[in-house]
């Protein structure tokens, strides 16, 4: 079986909606206190996950055995994908977290966000076509017009017509201020001729939608040079006329990638304008006299939550191949007891490295959940808390840890699923087997959306600095009284010990980037990024898996062995040891590193990397 979607229930988002977060705040809320309640999440998310099981799943296995393919200027995708688009969007699942979507139910986004987890897991080639058509309509529906809303959005939010975001250009990748993309305005107001080339466009072109809506990034003639010049388009591939019918509009698929994995989805190059009759319609105001437009700007409205995102399309995959490697290591026989070498041979789950192994990525798997729930729930609040104060502190919250949740899972994921590839054997490397084909798809999620190094930049050099200092200097404030407030929790003794001690270590870390800048070793902040970035976010995830964990332990405690749902909060107590006493200390390390500073990457010449 090359795909299996291996999630057996939905305990661990129980535990986290029901136990651990207080959703009872969001649930209360004016928009779903009518519809949801914390008790009730499991009639949600338990037929969802079944859903993904029997109808998702085995879409997966037809996209790795029937590619996209391109001939004669025409893509075509896996025979499986065009039905469920429909099924989903009809049900309303790709819109379900979008205000005021007519006709479609809206849901919560810590709620919403786990069943895109399930989703994301069942198909990660599939995804794409419901996320990015999702994203393209909220900025339609953000930055439209009253009349490009009612042309574009019915038709997006019922499936009958996809949606892109087109930033990517052959000659300008994370740099986008350097697009050459062109509009020029028309008679017509608000709409725009559009020229240019795009590249890497995912689900740039389909063969089961009647039109793809491209969220297209432009400069306006005249604008300013750079990102500030930049202005956001709804280019159709087919114009949309008056009378509602659809002509051409000069929008040219030129071809699609072959990729590593994510086998059934289109990754398109575009050619806008070849034939000079591609039209656009502007979303929100054209530049004014200092050439200033609005399309970054508009984008970034949207960037947190699609690096969200990112990081949980990550974290579908890192748990869905650590619950496959479950599986088969509970019923693969090889071997014998180490200390009982003459005994009977065993399941291998029994091994002490693969007991070790399926730890490491349960552990790491309830890390990323917690971070990335953690956010949905603040964005919750930053959307539709009526204190105007909460709106704000859930923000600050959120852009501090948008990189951390974008970046650290999609980093982890790649050597978690090369774990889970061990536990098989060498049965893992045959594309029989479903963990193969993870390892092919997960690798793009720590390019999209920036890449993981552009994650790191926005961490230190924007969220350390935003406010003067004070929007970071509050979370982090949240990290050390977390500390001070629990450190002598019984049973968690030696684990607070190392909270504590990588809490000061990061803080550490920032002094050590503040000391090169003072001394004008300006280089060092981009050599250490990355590696900052992922200390903060492993302080991050000990704070969310100690708070749980201490819950858990209380439960399991008042339940006793013998209760059917101990074994779950006792494997969370294990999660949490395990991270803090095997994953954490590596802050101080990356401390250390930081603050010795060794500049042998900057000092070696380029031409030694010749040899």
């Amino acid at each position: 079986m090359s795909a299996n979607f291996a999630y057996l229930n939905t305990r661990d988002f129980e535990f986290i909606a029901q136990e651990w977060l207080p959703t009872e705040t969001v649930f209360a809320y004016k928009e779903f206190a009518d519809y949801y309640s914390k008790e009730e999440v499991r009639s949600v998310l338990e037929p969802f996950r079944k859903m993904c099981k029997e109808l998702v799943e085995p879409t997966n296995e037809d996209g790795n055995a029937n590619p996209c393919s391109f001939a004669d200027g025409k893509v075509t995708t896996p025979p499986s994908f065009g039905g469920l688009f429909h099924k989903l969007q009809e049900d309303g699942w790709g819109t379900a977290n979008i205000d005021d979507a007519e006709d479609a139910m809206t849901m919560p986004n810590v709620l919403f966000a786990m069943c895109q987890e399930m989703l994301s897991a069942a198909n990660p080639a599939f995804m794409p076509y419901i996320g990015l058509t999702t994203g393209a309509a909220e900025l339609i529906q953000a930055f439209g017009s009253e009349k490009i809303k009612e042309m574009f959005l019915p038709k997006m939010m019922d499936g009958t017509w996809a949606g892109t975001m087109c930033l990517t250009e052959p000659t300008a990748g994370s740099d986008v201020g350097d697009i050459l993309s062109k509009a020029y305005p028309t008679d017509e107001p608000g709409v725009y001729k559009i020229k240019g080339n795009k590249i890497f466009i995912t689900g740039g072109d389909n063969d089961f939608t009647e039109n793809v809506i491209h969220l297209y990034l432009a400069r306006i003639e005249g604008a300013r040079p750079g990102t500030g010049g930049i202005s956001l388009f709804a280019v159709p591939k087919l114009w949309v006329n008056p009378d509602g019918s659809l002509t051409d509009n000069d929008v040219q698929t030129t071809g699609i990638e072959h990729k590593m994995g994510q086998y059934g989805s289109i990754t398109a190059s575009l050619a806008m304008g070849e034939n000079n009759n591609c039209r656009g319609w502007l979303l929100g105001d054209p530049p004014g006299e200092d050439g200033k437009g609005q399309g970054m700007a508009q984008m970034f409205q949207c960037m947190n939550y699609a690096r969200l995102g990112t990081g949980l399309l990550g974290l579908a995959c890192a748990a869905n191949a650590t619950y496959n490697a479950r599986e088969y290591t509970k019923e693969r026989v090889q071997g014998r007891p180490l200390m009982n070498p003459k005994g009977e041979r065993i399941n291998i789950i029994n091994h002490e490295d693969i007991r070790r192994t399926l730890l490491q990525g349960k552990a790491h798997v309830e890390v990323f959940r917690a971070m990335i729930m953690k956010s949905y729930f603040m964005f919750d609040i930053r959307y539709k808390d009526p204190d105007e104060e909460k709106r704000k502190e859930a923000n600050d919250f959120i852009e501090v840890v948008t990189p951390l949740c974008k970046a650290y899972p999609t980093d982890e994921a790649w050597w978690l699923i090369g774990e889970a590839i061990q536990a098989y054997g060498g049965y893992g490397y045959c594309e029989e087997y479903p963990v193969s084909q993870i390892a092919r798809d997960v690798k793009i999620y720590s390019i999209w959306e920036g890449t993981n190094y552009i994650q790191s930049l926005d961490l230190i050099g924007r969220k350390w600095t935003m406010k003067k200092g004070s929007v970071y200097a509050k979370w982090f404030k949240q990290v050390q009284d977390f500390y001070e407030t629990n450190k002598n929790t019984e049973g968690f003794e030696k684990e607070f010990e190392k909270f504590g001690k990588a809490a000061a270590a990061l803080a550490e870390t920032q002094m050590a980037i503040g000391g090169y800048f003072g001394a004008g070793k300006y280089g060092m902040m981009p050599l250490f990024a990355r590696r900052i970035l992922t200390a903060t976010s492993m302080v991050y995830g000990a704070w969310c898996i100690l708070e749980q964990g201490m819950i858990a332990k209380k439960r399991a405690e008042e339940l006793g062995p013998d209760h059917f749902d101990y074994d779950f909060y006792i494997g969370k107590v294990y999660s949490a040891r395990y991270y803090l006493n095997n994953v954490v200390p590596q802050v101080w390390t990356i401390a250390d590193i930081v603050k010795e500073g060794d500049t042998s990457a900057l000092d070696i010449p380029v031409s030694s990397f010749d040899y």
